[in-house]
């Protein structure tokens, strides 16, 4: 029985953590056993707890509480409650996701008392060391011993690095093992798609036509926290919405949302705030998000997940940032980077607006990415 100990501390790791605990339960509740631990890095009622709900994802075994702080603190405390953990449990290994502060102090703290780790959406790169992210990923990659990344682009970032695809067991973190697995978050899309549309009430309650809105979602710091980035971004929706007469709904991060009326000029605020076309929602739960993806007619986001999502559903995106993880998406013509220049994100929104034949290849795998991750443990 090989036990697991998963981190989770943000929306997204929660929602990625549910593939996997789901296969564990359901195909290999007797070869393995998973303990989780919430470090609370993110928490909020709407942005957390309602996900472990509606996705059956186990209750936390164990929370840290850690709330917002700087980086160096808020990682710190982390580090402490973890390693805590590990010596009790003494876990064969700690399952980390992407790329977050909580993903960094697992790693720090896993690779400090020798547990081994495995890496989860391992090898992804922006090529730009001044978002946090990019440092957390890397260096969770290279203290990792087994990494699963989610497309072949991970793989040839992790080769360029040094990483072995020819490495033999008995694996360590100094001989790791990269698989290419496909992308735990396709499982769980195909697996909750029916269930959205049997159970999400979100279009009906927002009176949203299929097919004829925007789905924005806005949440990085340097969009949220910079006001000229905020600005430029939300009048330029604010804009779309108006002279397109198309209705953009966001549901808003709460970082945005403490935000809006702080750092957007207050005509601005005002013009958003009385945009009919420009719908502000509280968050929404993962079904609903999952069927406004499915029926949007394109998205709009900062989020690296949320364009992948886009993907998953055969829609266009534009990418508010200057540079992606997912390079295959704007390699495959079914993603546009357009960062917060309103000129760059008009065209793009013309772009797709347009007869385009956009076609959407099977890049992130079949579905089956947590059940391939449960074998290469059970074998390790």
């Amino acid at each position: 029985m090989k036990k697991l100990l998963t981190i989770v501390g943000a929306r997204p790791q929660i929602i990625k953590a549910a593939a996997l605990s789901r296969t564990i339960t359901t195909k290999y509740s007797g070869r393995i056993r998973e303990f989780i631990l919430h470090t609370g890095q993110h928490y909020d009622e709407n942005m957390s707890q309602i996900f472990f709900d509606e996705l059956h994802i186990p209750r936390p075994d164990y929370q840290l509480n850690v709330g917002s702080a700087s980086h160096g603190e808020q990682t710190a405390r982390m580090i402490i409650g973890i390693e805590e953990k590990l010596q009790q449990l003494s876990p064969d290994f700690l399952v980390l996701y992407g790329d977050t502060n909580s993903t960094l102090a697992g790693a720090i703290a896993a690779s400090k008392v020798l547990v081994p780790i495995v890496h989860i959406e391992a090898g992804l790169r922006s090529f730009n060391k001044t978002m946090p992210e990019e440092i957390n990923r890397i260096m969770a990659d290279h203290v990792s011993t087994l990494l699963f990344s989610p497309t072949s682009t991970g793989i040839k970032n992790l080769v360029r690095e040094g990483f072995r695809k020819e490495a033999k067991p008995p694996y360590s973190a100094d001989n790791p093992a990269i698989f290419h697995c496909g992308d735990v978050m396709y499982d769980n899309s195909l697996h909750f798609a029916a269930a959205a549309d049997k159970q999400s009430k979100i279009l009906e309650k927002h009176q949203l036509e299929k097919g004829n809105f925007v789905l924005a979602t806005i949440h990085r710091n340097n969009n949220t926290d910079e006001p000229q980035r905020l600005a430029a971004i939300f009048g330029t929706l604010q804009q779309i919405a108006a002279e397109e007469d198309i209705q953009i709904l966001m549901p808003l991060h709460p970082r945005t949302s403490g935000l809006l009326q702080k750092n957007l000029p207050s005509d601005l605020y005002e013009k958003v705030m009385q945009n009919p076309n420009l719908i502000l929602a509280p968050p929404v739960s993962f079904l609903d998000m999952v069927q406004l993806e499915k029926n949007a007619r394109l998205i709009i986001t900062d989020s690296g997940g949320v364009q992948k999502e886009a993907y998953f559903f055969g829609k266009p995106c534009i990418i508010l940032r200057p540079q992606t993880e997912w390079v295959e998406l704007v390699e495959n013509g079914t993603a546009i980077i357009t960062d917060a220049d309103p000129k760059k994100i008009k065209k793009a929104f013309k772009h797709f607006s347009s007869d385009q034949q956009l076609t959407f290849p099977p890049i992130f795998g079949d579905g089956k990415a947590a059940a391939f991750i449960c074998e290469k443990i059970i074998a390790s």
